[in-house]
Formats: structure tokens, C-alpha cells, sequence
């Protein structure tokens, strides 16, 4: 019983020579040609891959130093503005407190100005009323003694007159 009936299955020693020797001369083309150019492309595109991923790498070391320092410059400027500000406050409180003295000092030389007023006036009217006084005086001693005095005995009565009055409770209201 021959089992090898099928031709494909069926050994036969010079196709088997003939398959091997086409085998051989198809690897040596193959290897010779296409499986260096094949294999360099491959390594070509390993190294593309190596290089591409090392300067992903480098980007991302760089993007990262980037971002601390995009981080320290914010905190510097946050720290500048903290420092304007705390000095904006102190000249802010300095202004107020200087506007404060110029505006007491101002309200003191008022008041001294409007006490030199009232002293003045008191003192004008202090010598209104001696003036009256004295008129008063003469009216009065003129009908007192019923006869008209000449200058000299007007100026001694006033003199006596305003002598006698005590005038040292107006100055002493103005104090």
C-alpha cells in the first residue's frame, strides 16, 4: 500500500535538491540585499526612537525646571507685592499721622490767634468803659457841685474816679 500516491506528498530526491539549492540562492539574495537594508532601517529607526524619547525626557526635565522657577518668580512677586504694600501702609500712616500734627498745630495757632483777639477786644473794651466811666464822672460831679469845672479839676476827678473802681474782675474773666 503506497501511502505517498499524492505527488506533493511523495518524496522525490531531485526536486528536494533542486528546492534547497533555490532555498539557499533566495536567502543569499535576500540576506545580501534586502535584509541589511531592511535591518539598517530598523536600527535607524530604533536610534530615531531612542533619540526621540531622550529628548521627551529632556523636555520634560526642562519643562519642570521651567515650572519651579515660574513657581519662584510668582512667590517673589507675591513677596514684592506683600513688601509694596506694607510700605504703601507706612507712607499711608505717616501722611495721616503728619496731616494729623499740621492740623492740631493748625487748630493751636487758631485758638492763640482768636485768645489774642478776645484779650484785645476785652482790653478795648476795658478802656470804652473807663472812657464812660470818666464821662459818667463828670456829668455826675458836674451836678454834684453844680458848677462847671475847668480842665484841670475834670482830669483830676476822672484820675480819682478811675482810681477808685476796681476794674480787676473784667481782667479776670478773660484769663
Amino acid at each position: 500500500m503506497p501511502l505517498a500516491t499524492n505527488p506533493l506528498i511523495q518524496v522525490t530526491p531531485g526536486l528536494m535538491i533542486w528546492t534547497i539549492v533555490c532555498f539557499l540562492i533566495t536567502l543569499f539574495v535576500l540576506k545580501r540585499f534586502a535584509f541589511g537594508p531592511i535591518q539598517k532601517a530598523i536600527d535607524e529607526r530604533r536610534d530615531r526612537i531612542r533619540q526621540s524619547l531622550e529628548e521627551a525626557d529632556n523636555a520634560r526635565e526642562e519643562a519642570h525646571q521651567l515650572l519651579e522657577e515660574h513657581r519662584k518668580l510668582i512667590a517673589g512677586a507675591k513677596n514684592d507685592a506683600e513688601e509694596i504694600l506694607a510700605e504703601a501702609r507706612r507712607v499711608s500712616e505717616s501722611n495721616v499721622r503728619r496731616m494729623r500734627e499740621e492740623t492740631e498745630a493748625d487748630r493751636q495757632r487758631r485758638l492763640e490767634d482768636t485768645r489774642k483777639q478776645i484779650e484785645a477786644e476785652t482790653r478795648r473794651a476795658l478802656e470804652q468803659i473807663r472812657s464812660e466811666v470818666a464821662d459818667l464822672s463828670l456829668i455826675a460831679a458836674e451836678k454834684v457841685t453844680r458848677k462847671s469845672l475847668d480842665d484841670a479839676d475834670h482830669r483830676r476827678l476822672i484820675d480819682e474816679a478811675i482810681g477808685e473802681l476796681d476794674f480787676s474782675a473784667f481782667e479776670g474773666s478773660q484769663n
